[in-house]
């Protein structure tokens, strides 16, 4: 019998999905993920979006570490014990590229503030008697869409924003492996400037590393349109949290939809999730990093994950296979 250990709240909240698709037996352990550590010795799988040199010193017979999500910036690879597999899941990109184009409407329309008035009997439109028409919306139709981080949600969200008439200029890392792709512009990094330059709306998809830490500072969001819109649904720390929140607040960037934070829940106190206060801005959607919290999302990492333990059972390396600093 594969003993499975689930480790944290996000993964824990998988297990009974998971158990459902099983068809090897399993013993399952849940704990947070300093609890857990305790267990480990006896453990042969590991779910989890951290692992530390804690883990790894206490993981005697470890045969994986299956991270729950797409991101590895909480695994230190070099703490994985000799011998075992890393890996992770997907997913996600179908729900994540639904709510990227749900917010560039509710950004670009205003959805919030017109329910909000309309329930106070005011009439925010054209109908309105005494008080001349609110500007137009524009339309998403013939405006450019940029998206740093063209893989498979960059892709997602490029799939939807072509029902809706939009010019793409996408930038990644293996340009090669998107060659066939309809895009008015496909290049690396070195690309970013003309991409902030032309985008009335930008996509950040990419994962967190030493390179992409920072890598949208002052300098960037002043390139772009002051009517632009940014939306990021990759990591916080990307985008130098400062700097975001004065190009808002000075309205030098149209508006932004957020959905991944600076700081996250430690306890059940409330949290607010940057030190800087995006919370007083009204040019800002914030949501609680959900925009890939769906149910095909939830089935798909379930099932993968399970066929993944049915394979470190049997020896056979995972789906995902991820190379570790040994390798």
């Amino acid at each position: 019998m594969i003993h499975v250990a689930f480790a944290g709240t996000f993964s824990a909240s998988l297990a009974p999905r998971v158990r459902a698709h099983l068809a090897v037996p399993c013993e399952i352990s849940v704990g947070d993920e300093s609890g857990i550590v305790s267990k480990l010795p006896g453990v042969d799988v590991l779910v989890s979006l951290g692992f530390t040199r804690e883990m790894g010193a206490a993981a005697a017979r470890l045969k994986l570490v299956q991270v729950p999500g797409a991101g590895l910036d909480r695994v230190d690879r070099a703490a994985l014990p000799a011998g075992a597999w890393l890996a992770n899941v997907y997913g996600h990109e179908t729900g994540i590229a639904e709510y990227v184009l749900g917010a560039m409407l509710v950004l670009t329309r205003g959805f919030a503030r017109i329910d909000g008035a309309l329930r106070r009997g005011t009439w925010e439109s054209q109908w309105a008697i005494g008080t001349p028409p609110p500007a137009p919306w524009p339309e998403l139709a013939g405006k450019t869409l940029g998206i740093v981080g063209y893989g498979r949600i960059g892709q997602s969200v490029a799939r939807r924003a072509r029902a809706f008439d939009m010019e793409i200029l996408a930038i990644r890392r293996d340009v090669w492996r998107s060659a066939d792709d309809e895009l008015e512009l496909l290049d690396g990094l070195d690309v970013l400037d003309e991409v902030l330059r032309r985008s009335d709306y930008l996509i950040l998809t990419l994962p967190l590393t030493p390179a992409t830490r920072g890598l949208i500072g002052e300098a960037q969001l002043r390139a772009m349109k002051p009517t632009a819109v940014l939306v990021n649904v990759s990591r916080a720390e990307i985008v130098d949290e400062q700097a975001l929140y004065q190009a808002l607040a000075e309205r030098r960037l149209a508006g932004a939809a957020l959905d991944v934070w600076y700081r996250y829940p430690s306890d059940a106190a409330p949290t607010l999730p940057a030190r800087q206060p995006f919370h007083e801005l009204d040019n800002v959607l914030m949501t609680p990093h959900v925009s890939g919290w769906t149910e095909g999302m939830l089935e798909a990492r379930a099932a993968l994950i399970a066929e993944n333990i049915a394979r470190a059972a049997r020896g056979a390396p995972p789906v995902n296979l991820i190379p570790t600093a040994a390798a």
